[in-house]
């Protein structure tokens, strides 16, 4: 065994990989609506913060 049989196996060990985190992040339906949450989290605060505050979507005060 040398270095490129090595090179070898370590390529197909990180491909399988690459293939199950695919697999696991577009295959399985359930995780589609964990997913969506997680990507809606950068804007919760500032969602939260503008409705604190009596703001609309454009930052302008709502009118009352």
């Amino acid at each position: 065994m040398d270095i490129n049989d090595l090179r070898s196996i370590v390529t197909i060990v990180s491909f399988l990989t690459f293939l199950g985190v695919v697999w696991w992040a577009y295959g399985v339906k359930s995780n589609k609506k964990r997913f969506e949450e997680a990507a809606m989290l950068p804007f919760t605060d500032e969602e939260a913060d503008r409705v604190e505050l009596g703001l609309d979507r454009n930052g302008q005060r709502k009118a009352s």
